[in-house]
């Protein structure tokens, strides 16, 4: 069975690190929701009844990765990797939505940004002479580009986690629940620390 991802050391340098921070979403998502038939299709234990002689007789109509898996090892599976690795993600998601709203006094280019834009209140603008002259686009902060890349992957989150849910209700029992809901029922059952 797969296991979840490792939990990151949370720092704001991790989440400012955008490379850093995409490359371990990449990386939960791929190993647990990429590959979820797959992981589905390793919960069941084919050689169990034993081999039939007469089952190659026949042409086989049902495909195996469409056999229903037993309850035990699909909620085994939810319980063990598939919530833990979306806890271990919306960890990660919630503490860097933190981070873009907090205040960022460390910003590197917060004297830059100054900078440009008192340069900018100074200039003459004549847009007679220069129709572009008063353009200006000032430098996004590092926390606003942090806030727009949370938007982002919180709806990636949505749409993967949404897809994984629908693939497990094909292969386990159905569920009336949507995929937040189930996880939202995980994380109560779940000890606090």
């Amino acid at each position: 069975m797969s296991r979840p991802s490792e939990h990151p050391h949370l720092t704001p340098q991790f989440c400012f690190n955008q490379t850093a921070l995409r490359d371990f979403l990449r990386i939960s998502r791929s190993s647990i929701d990429d590959s979820i038939t797959q992981n589905l299709n390793a919960l069941l234990t084919p050689a169990k009844d034993g081999f039939d002689p007469s089952s190659t007789s026949v042409r086989q109509i049902q495909s195996v990765s469409k056999r229903a898996i037993p309850i035990d090892s699909c909620r085994a599976f939810q319980d063990r990797v598939l919530f833990p690795s979306w806890k271990i993600r919306s960890d990660v998601l919630d503490y860097c939505a933190g981070v873009a709203t907090s205040p960022d006094p460390d910003d590197p280019d917060s004297v830059l940004r100054q900078v440009e834009d008192s340069r900018a209140r100074e200039r003459y603008v004549n847009e007679r002479l220069d129709p572009y002259s008063d353009r200006y686009f000032p430098r996004e902060a590092r926390t606003e580009s942090l806030a727009v890349l949370m938007r982002n992957e919180r709806a990636v989150e949505k749409i993967i986690r949404s897809r994984s849910w629908s693939l497990v209700g094909e292969r386990c029992s159905p569920s009336s629940d949507s995929a937040e809901e189930a996880f939202d029922k995980w994380r109560v059952r779940q000890p606090r620390p």
